[in-house]
């Protein structure tokens, strides 16, 4: 197989991303779990940027990485400054990292009007910079800033920047999309010329406004790059960076190409890991790691699958670590039922008499209101009651939620009281949350943590509510869905109830019965 080297810059493009911020421990355990796929470089942030990152290297000096090789990221030297006195080269040079990567600029328009500087100044700047940094024994990465805007608009001189470096002893140059506006056949056509021209390594960076991110990184590829740049799971500045998670399942899997030195059955473990640490939700579509992503709803598709996978699947879900799934909806077939059932008791046949009792249960409570189709955990607890297979962990024996306004009409944070019992053993418990749901989820995990420690990294993740029939005005019947992680896995349970409260608790707790079933089968 053809061999690249991958460059995953989630720690520093990705943390320009809107509503991502890195603690130093963040980056650290993102660290490890890059590590862990395999990848070749971790770009883990500028050290002369920001107070943060410069701890971030200090801490990282004692990560004993296996596979990727942490890289500090900075620019080429200033203007009419020696490299000895730039006080960015320098910090690179003492992050304390093997390799470096810095990046120039490749279009001439932005040397000459944002840069402010001669087109030969800035050769110098993009030369003497990555020479300065070889001479102290680095693995120096040259990323070509607006390369490919700069190739349109002036190809002898994008050129030049990128032979500059490469004959200043650059060990890789990454061609970059900055703008992300680029096709690629332009992609392709640009690598080529690159490759003629110079001859150390050549890599792309790509990002993801034209939605063409995966597909140009893949084009370079095809074209004869041999270093990708991308963020694990796509997100970065504007619409986000090039997905590696699709990127490296792309060329892997379909390309012939070795990307990583992990096991890619690990992919979506280490994805939905890396989402979990950055606080953001991983997009169910996601190809290849989503929770969607080999997910079959309509009864021909279920039934051609279960007869033979590839009939409406590119691969196997397993060799990229993730599951397929049927959801029950108007449009599933009775096999998806029976396959659901047989995910708790594979000994449960088709003309069995509890298969028609559970049907029957379905549709009973699909005439209140339920929906199990984005549900999953709510359905197979339904399963396990009607199987004879399921135990209940704790019962609630009574709550309360309060709720007031105050002097000046500000709502003051809503409260919620909570007894619960585990074999015997009573726990009251108040909270107080935005509002009474909140205060509600926040009290039932506290009394419960006493008995299942486990509880402490259960957390609710997504809530929708939505009125069944708005002619019913507010006393309408309301179904609400509760998405819940625990950093290994992902469930939504539901629950019905003209009362939101009460249709929210039962989402709630079986959401905790959930976590607590599969900690007690996974022990």
């Amino acid at each position: 197989m053809k061999k690249i080297t991958v460059l995953d810059s989630t720690l520093r493009d990705g943390a320009q991303a809107e509503g991502i911020s890195f603690s130093v421990t963040d980056k650290i355990n993102i660290c490890r779990a890059l590590d862990e796929l395999g990848v070749t470089f971790i770009e883990a942030g500028n050290p002369f940027s920001n107070p943060k990152d410069i701890e971030f290297f200090k801490a990282a000096s004692a990560l004993e990485l296996k596979n990727a090789v942490l890289t500090a990221f900075g620019s080429t030297r200033r203007k009419n400054c020696a490299c000895k006195d730039d006080a960015n080269l320098n910090a690179l040079a003492n992050a304390g990292t093997a390799a470096v990567s810095i990046f120039g600029k490749s279009w001439d328009f932005h040397v000459t009007e944002i840069l402010k500087a001669t087109k030969e100044e800035n050769l110098a700047m993009i030369a003497e910079s990555v020479a300065y940094l070889k001479s102290m024994n680095k693995t120096v990465i040259f990323d070509a800033e607006h390369f490919f805007d700069g190739y349109k608009n002036n190809k002898e001189y994008a050129l030049a920047t990128v032979k500059a470096a490469a004959d200043a002893g650059a060990d890789v140059v990454s061609l970059c999309d900055t703008n992300g506006g680029c096709f690629p056949h332009e992609i392709a056509e640009a690598v080529r010329a690159v490759k003629g021209a110079i001859s150390c390594s050549v890599g792309v960076h790509a990002h993801d406004d034209t939605g063409c991110g995966v597909a140009n990184s893949v084009e370079a590829v095809l074209a004869g790059a041999d270093h990708v740049q991308g963020t694990l799971i796509g997100y970065g500045e504007r619409c986000g960076n090039a997905n590696l998670s699709a990127i490296i399942a792309d060329l892997q899997l379909k390309c012939g190409v070795n990307c990583v030195a992990g096991d890619l059955k690990n992919l979506t473990e280490i994805a939905r890991r890396v989402a979990e640490i950055s606080n953001v939700r991983l997009n169910r579509g996601m190809p290849y790691v989503g929770k969607s992503a080999f997910t079959h709803k309509a009864g021909m598709h279920i039934d051609g699958v279960n007869k033979s996978s590839r009939s409406f699947e590119h691969i196997p879900p397993e060799e990229v670590g993730n599951e397929r799934r049927f959801l029950m909806s108007e449009v599933a077939g009775r096999s998806t039922v029976i396959g659901k059932i047989q995910k708790v008791d594979p000994s449960v046949k088709k003309d069995d008499p509890v298969t028609a009792k559970i049907i029957e249960k379905i549709k009973e409570m699909e005439f209140k209101g339920y929906q199990f189709e984005g549900a999953d955990a709510s359905f197979e607890l339904l399963v396990r009651k009607q199987l004879g297979a399921y135990k209940s962990y704790f019962s609630i024996e009574k709550f309360k939620t309060i709720g007031e306004q105050r002097a000046g009409g500000d709502f003051a944070p809503a409260a919620a009281l909570v007894k619960v019992s585990v074999n015997g053993n009573s726990e009251i418990t108040a909270a107080e949350g935005n509002g009474p749901v909140n205060a509600l989820d926040v009290a039932l995990r506290k009394a419960l943590e006493r008995f299942y420690p486990a509880l402490k990294e259960f957390a609710l993740t997504d809530y929708k509510v939505r009125i069944l029939d708005s002619r019913e005005t507010s006393s309408a019947v309301t179904r609400v869905l509760v998405e819940s992680s625990d950093k290994k896995d992902v469930w939504t349970t539901v629950g019905v109830s003209r009362d939101i409260i009460e249709a929210s608790l039962t989402a709630l707790v079986d959401a905790i019965e959930y976590k607590l079933i599969k900690d007690e089968e996974n022990a």
